[in-house]
């Protein structure tokens, strides 16, 4: 039969009680001896007996080293958690104070929608009635604002489009008295051509004739007759300049 298992209580037995510590303190300082150097962790051990006797043991760091790094582990674990705790408890102030101030608000829009006023006293009428004036004549301001603006872009765009107008009316003006310029220049040079090289044969006098005292030169032959008449067309035809050159 195997050992049974210890019941974990106090050992009223002096003697025992002191055996039974004596066996477990080495136990535990072989324990404390292996997880330091098989996991190459720093470890501190330290055991008062019940007649307040010291047995300890650390590593290859001084036992000094290791409750130094203790305590400033332990202080930042304290810090971290004081921190929490005083932001949640400033989160739930804050939280139950937005509470409140959304119920005010929600209660004042209420009341200027004139709802929820029987609740309210004279002076808390009188209060509401005072802001609502003074609600109104910031609207007022702020709309007579807005007219006043919107008639000074109006006015600026009205006389941006009336400075417009008024030089494509000039442009205008302009394109009409250069075409009247061009036209008139046109017509004379049609009128100078026409007078000067006429060559319709319809508007000429006729030929004139050949005759000396009354009666026709009996002299000249049929083809002088021809000639003559040829000359006279081509004189007639011709300009004044150059029949002086043919004259010749």
């Amino acid at each position: 039969m195997g050992r049974g298992r210890v019941q974990l209580k106090r050992i009223e037995n002096k003697i025992s009680r002191q055996v039974t510590f004596s066996k477990r303190r080495t136990g535990l300082l072989k324990k404390a001896h292996e997880i330091s150097v098989l996991c190459d962790a720093q470890v501190a051990l330290i055991v008062f007996s019940t007649k307040g006797k010291l047995f300890e043991y650390s590593t290859d760091s001084s036992m000094e080293g290791i409750i130094e790094r203790y305590e400033r582990n332990s202080y930042a674990e304290q810090r971290l958690v004081l921190a929490n705790t005083e932001s949640q408890g400033s989160w739930s102030l804050e939280y139950t104070q937005l509470i409140g101030r959304h119920e005010v608000l929600e209660r004042t829009l209420r009341n200027f929608m004139g709802e929820d006023l029987d609740p309210m006293s004279l002076k808390d009428l009188q209060q509401l009635e005072q802001q609502i004036d003074i609600a109104l004549k910031r609207i007022r301001t702020r709309k007579n604002q807005f007219s006043h603006e919107s008639i000074s872009d109006l006015q600026k765009k009205a006389k941006a489009l009336q400075e417009q107008n008024n030089m494509l009316v000039k442009k205008l003006k302009e394109n009409e008295k250069t075409l009247t310029e061009h036209t008139g220049c046109d017509q004379e040079i049609q009128g100078q051509n026409s007078s000067t090289f006429n060559l319709c044969p319809s508007s000429q006098q006729p030929y004139p004739s050949l005759t000396i005292g009354g009666n026709f030169h009996e002299r000249g032959s049929v083809n002088e007759v021809a000639g003559a008449q040829t000359q006279a067309s081509t004189a007639t035809a011709m300009p004044p300049w150059l029949l002086r050159h043919v004259n010749r």
